[in-house]
């Protein structure tokens, strides 16, 4: 029989979804594919619920680091930049990722996005110019406070000293906006998790300093020119957040109403981008006039040797070999499972290879085995498959945004269905009462279709192959998932 589409039809609700731009100076590591599928999974959830879906993703490609490595490489920042941004671009494929638009901060659209944002903040009397003196990080490329140094280093980049600039810049008015701010931060789900909220809030609250947003274009000539002043460049960061916007065609495109203004927007960052996304990008939106964003998910890092992943420290994993390796399947399962979702977490090969094996060649693999075996010996044909099958705790967990969850309740069906086996025998029953048997074999078909449309967000290729199976009622040629 035909097997049923899980997708509903569009139910006229938009839904916008993004990741930070990771910044080109390196190859994709796990932190980034964990970002980036865990965004993907709540994308393909809400489009299977009917909602319409963009989700975008790209690179940040301007600023001094950039600049650097493209002067050592012997080569222009943009050549740098067109080769550098091609596996992330690549991880479509690679990682199977289902988005819609691939921004890059060299993008002409996006250049003139940021400049027609620059030119309303100004206007709105937002931004100014003044001498500075200050620490700065070409890390994180940005000002930071002496008091916020760790034995005389950045926290987030100890491998090298901080140096100090003097300059005259044109700053951004923050100190404008906590009170908005403030009042932003009630909304108890704005930042997920609450205690990444009350961190924000408390940041906030200590006070806001104006901070300066571009540079001078004699030292470093690589970035989204001025308008009006031709010797200084945007700060990478106030250029390349303006993105969540531009990607959406803002000022002039339709798609920002549809799905800025008219839908939910969830911005996915890591615990170093806390101030960024859910208080300066915020503060920024204001001050042209644009709504807030929806929520803000903050992920913990992803550690390698009791230490944060870093291209700096050269501690990455790289996650294309992970997917080439064990496929793609397995490092979707385990950035969306395995690692907690909002504190650090510890990445090895041994815990990588621990968890496929166990949740799924052992688990997901083995059930479907078991049962499209029984099912192909003793059923003529598939048996009928509900519509509607998916536990309202599932989706729940989704409309809450709680992948994690989400994931363990169709690992506790897994389990339940394994147990069903064990206790019901049905391949031993069908001896003695086929009738019964075919009875257990049928449910536990349409129990494992339940699953396979589960899964269909979360494991796509998997959720494909076990529906595939269903509706040829036989098993697997290829076991879903190889012991390692």
């Amino acid at each position: 029989m035909k097997l049923k589409d899980s997708k509903k039809e569009n139910n006229g609700k938009t839904f916008y979804i993004t990741t930070t731009l990771p910044y080109v100076n390196g190859k994709p590591h796990v932190g980034f594919a964990m970002e980036v599928i865990r965004a993907d999974v709540v994308a393909r959830f809400k489009r299977m619920m009917g909602f319409d879906v963009f989700f975008n993703t790209g690179t940040d490609e301007h600023g001094i680091k950039i600049f650097k490595k493209a002067t050592e490489e012997g080569i222009t920042p943009q050549e740098y930049v067109d080769k550098m941004s091609k596996p992330f671009e690549e991880i479509k494929d690679t990682l199977n990722i289902s988005y819609d638009r691939f921004i890059r901060t060299t993008d002409k659209d996006h250049e003139y996005a940021a400049q027609k944002f620059w030119n309303i903040c100004k206007d709105n009397g937002y931004i100014y110019k003044k001498k500075y003196m200050g620490l700065y990080c070409e890390g994180c490329e940005m000002f930071i406070k002496e008091k916020d140094l760790v034995e005389g280093r950045c926290s987030e980049h100890p491998d090298r000293d901080p140096v100090n600039i003097e300059e005259e810049n044109y700053f951004f008015k923050y100190s404008s906006f906590s009170e908005e701010l403030l009042s932003l931060y009630e909304k108890k789900d704005f930042v997920i998790p609450d205690f990444r909220l009350n961190e924000i809030r408390n940041q906030v609250k200590d006070g806001l300093e104006d901070f300066s947003i571009s540079r001078i274009k004699e030292k470093m000539p690589w970035g989204v020119s001025i308008p009006e002043d031709d010797s200084q460049v945007m700060y990478v960061w106030f250029d390349a957040l303006v993105n969540y916007v531009s990607t959406l065609g803002w000022p002039e495109g339709d798609n920002f109403k549809k799905y800025w203004e008219g839908g939910e927007t969830v911005q996915y960052c890591g615990k170093d981008n806390l101030q960024h996304q859910s208080a300066r990008w915020q503060a920024m939106l204001k001050s042209v006039g644009l709504p807030f964003s929806s929520h803000i998910i903050v992920n913990g890092f992803i550690n390698v040797d009791g230490q944060k992943i870093s291209k700096s420290l050269g501690n990455t994993v790289d996650p294309i070999e992970l997917a080439k390796k064990y496929g793609i399947d397995s490092v979707r399962y385990f950035m969306v499972r395995e690692l907690s979702h909002f504190e650090d977490s510890e990445f090895t090969y041994e815990r990588f290879e621990k968890a496929h094996n166990a949740n799924l060649a052992n688990g997901v693999g083995n059930l479907t085995n078991r049962i499209m075996k029984m099912s192909e010996d003793n059923l003529d044909e598939c048996p009928d498959l509900p519509d509607e099958s998916i536990p309202q705790n599932f989706i729940d967990a989704f409309e809450k945004l709680d992948l994690q969850k989400a994931v363990d309740i169709v690992w506790e069906k897994v389990g339940e269905l394994d147990q069903r086996i064990q206790d019901t025998k049905p391949f031993k029953l069908i001896k003695e009462d086929k009738e019964a048997a075919v009875k257990i074999m049928k449910d536990l078909v349409i129990e494992l279709y339940t699953i396979g449309r589960m899964l269909n967000p979360i494991l796509p290729e998997t959720s494909m192959k076990i529906k595939e199976a269903i509706k040829n009622n036989r098993k697997p040629e290829k076991p879903l998932f190889k012991r390692v």
